[in-house]
């Protein structure tokens, strides 16, 4: 029923909508019997998204896929194998020593914000939901994958993302060190010490942690 003091004409009751803590109740009062049926929220919100547009604008190259979660949009981004520049410090104090190091195909998932992404290495593109991802196999990734920025600022667009990753320091210490290689599990480091100067990366020295349908959720 419309409140007394609103300036409208009669208008009908057809539909109500009641949230309950663990339900939602649709009350139908079409041809003037009410219909309760209970339905899922998520019904409420598919029917109420039809009535807006959507686009993602223009999206960086070798974008893998868009998301939008409730805490804001994700792009995922695809580089190729390469051979990266990295510096790495392996302590607070030390010089950074330089090193030229074959890297797998890399997934990163950039969140808004100029938040750090999340990382996975990859055998290929890939091309399905089921697909295998890897653990990065560098410092400065955690075991959930994403990135410790330390103070490093990452760029808001997601296209300069994978870059930034790799002008950033790397730090030896702490556990971002372990589970990233199967020959060296306590230190990728070790790994990185066989790999300076070579031009391909051993991917079946890659650590499994995850699918593409999981890393769809990062964010949820």
């Amino acid at each position: 029923m419309l409140p007394g003091e609103a300036e409208v004409d009669d208008d009908p009751l057809r539909l109500r909508l009641d949230f309950h803590e663990e339900s939602v109740i649709l009350h139908d009062y079409a041809g003037g019997l009410t219909r309760p049926k209970l339905i899922s929220a998520l019904d409420v919100a598919h029917a109420l998204a039809r009535e807006l547009d959507l686009t993602t604008g223009l999206l960086p190259p070798d974008t893998l896929w868009w998301a939008r979660t409730s805490s804001g949009t994700r792009i995922a981004v695809w580089r190729e194998p390469c051979v990266w520049t990295v510096r790495l410090r392996t302590s607070y104090d030390a010089p950074a020593r330089r090193l030229r190091l074959p890297m797998p195909g890399l997934v990163f998932v950039c969140l808004p914000g100029r938040q750090a992404p999340y990382v996975f290495a990859a055998l290929d593109r890939p091309r399905s939901p089921d697909d295998q991802l890897y653990h990065c196999p560098t410092y400065n990734v955690f075991d959930s994958a994403r990135v410790c920025p330390g103070s490093h600022l990452f760029p808001s667009d997601p296209a300069k993302i994978p870059e930034a990753f790799f002008e950033s320091f790397f730090s030896a210490t702490g556990d971002t060190a372990r589970n990233k290689s199967r020959s060296h599990p306590e230190d990728v480091g070790e790994l990185w010490a066989e790999l300076h100067g070579a031009k391909t990366y051993p991917t079946d020295d890659l650590v499994p942690q995850c699918r593409v349908c999981d890393a769809f959720r990062i964010g949820d």
